[in-house]
């Protein structure tokens, strides 16, 4: 009988990760005991992935809110900073703001809307039009905000961003004054010492910025990207990709995350003799309908990946070869003409009709959602996901 099962997304679990444990060995000793007691065989091409979380805590890559501080108060001066384009998250954002606001005398809070970069709405698309407010040009004080849109909360989380910030900044030791704009230039009018906080747009907000006449100007990739007073740090990303660990500690985005995936794929073949792809995750790319949020709050999908995820995916729309190129043909017909098209088909797809609607992004984006979406992110205790027949066809047998 021809195999009848294509993808397998399996959720692994795995010890409670600590500071100093050997994640290569846990990593791989529990997708081997896995396959024992679920009754899998591992398979060339299979793919093992892991939290960048598990990583990071392994590494013990972990900071303070004095430490942000000291950094911030370092690069600043401890006088006003404009802290702009934020995003809304009590786990992502709100303790780094902790420890931006204790290393600043005064915090001018730049908020982008309707949402933040990654879709958490501050106020309606509608509430907006409603109100004949620009988002493109019109800037807001806290009071006119106020006026026009009162006390939105967010949809999931019932929290209000902008009441929750201002009191975060107030009871760090600062000022806080909020204004609400979408041009970073508008921070200008305020202060010339700008933190820029975007994650996937930093580099235009910075190359505005820096022509308008910013003089202290620096992004969350820059705070903690060498260690201070020997906390963790993150040389390519700083405070990007970090999350809350306690009231007044972070866990960074990890590092030197390459030859942890290289080491777990060689362990896996001298185990096995199969060779695995193998990647570090964090946060998928998709959005939700109800909440707007398009999630990836990380600075990438992955960090480190083995080399066979390189790439983007060359597949055929089957749809679009059964309704037009095999119309005619049913059945058996129909199976083997479609076989035989994927057999034959180009090794670069790109731009021929036949591929038209298949995903056009790059192999680690999509199994990181799908690694996402597999492990959650609360107490299932799967940090660790292996997926099986990724790469088949509707050749494979």
């Amino acid at each position: 009988m021809s195999r009848m099962v294509g993808t397998i997304s399996r959720g692994v679990r795995a010890p409670i990760i600590r500071n100093g444990d050997n994640i290569v060995d846990i990593v791989t000793d529990s997708i081997l005991e896995a396959a024992k007691c679920d009754g899998f065989e591992i398979h060339d091409r299979d793919i093992v992935a892991m939290t960048e979380a598990i990583v990071a805590r392994a590494q013990g890559n972990y900071a303070t809110t004095a430490d942000i501080a000291a950094d911030v108060k370092a690069k600043f001066g401890g006088d006003t900073v404009g802290v702009i384009f934020p995003i809304l998250s009590r786990n992502r954002f709100a303790i780094c703001l902790r420890g931006i606001a204790s290393g600043a005398k005064k915090v001018v809070l730049m908020l982008s809307y309707p949402s933040d970069e990654v879709g958490n709405h501050l106020i309606s698309l509608d509430a907006m039009d409603e109100n004949g407010v620009d988002p493109y040009k019109d800037v807001l004080d806290l009071e006119t905000y106020r006026k026009l849109f009162g006390y939105e909360k967010h949809t999931f989380t019932g929290v209000d961003y902008v009441e929750y910030y201002e009191t975060l900044i107030r009871e760090s030791g600062a000022e806080a004054e909020i204004i609400f704009a979408n041009d970073p230039r508008a921070i200008l009018n305020y202060t010339k010492n700008v933190l820029y906080c975007d994650i996937h747009t930093r580099k235009r907000t910075r190359r505005l910025l820096a022509a308008a006449g910013a003089e202290k100007l620096f992004g969350l990739d820059e705070i903690l990207s060498q260690p201070i007073n020997g906390s963790g740090f993150n040389e390519n990303y700083g405070l990007l990709g970090s999350n809350k660990a306690t009231e007044d500690q972070i866990k960074l985005f990890p590092r030197d995350c390459q030859p942890v995936v290289d080491a777990i794929q060689a362990k896996i073949k001298a185990a096995t003799g199969k060779t695995v792809e193998v990647m570090v995750y964090g946060d998928g790319a998709f959005k939700d309908p109800v909440g707007k949020i398009w999630e990836l709050a990380d600075p990438v999908v992955s960090p480190a990946y083995t080399a066979g995820l390189e790439g983007t995916p060359n597949e055929l729309k089957l749809k679009y070869l059964a309704d037009n190129e095999f119309a005619s043909l049913s059945g058996d017909a129909l199976k083997e003409a479609i076989k035989q098209k994927i057999t034959e088909k180009d090794s670069d797809l790109v731009g021929q009709m036949a591929s038209e609607g298949t995903t056009p992004r790059r192999l680690t984006d999509l199994i990181g959602s799908l690694c996402d979406l597999t492990s959650g992110s609360g107490d299932k205790g799967t940090p660790i996901v292996f997926i099986q027949g990724y790469f088949d066809n509707y050749t494979t047998e």
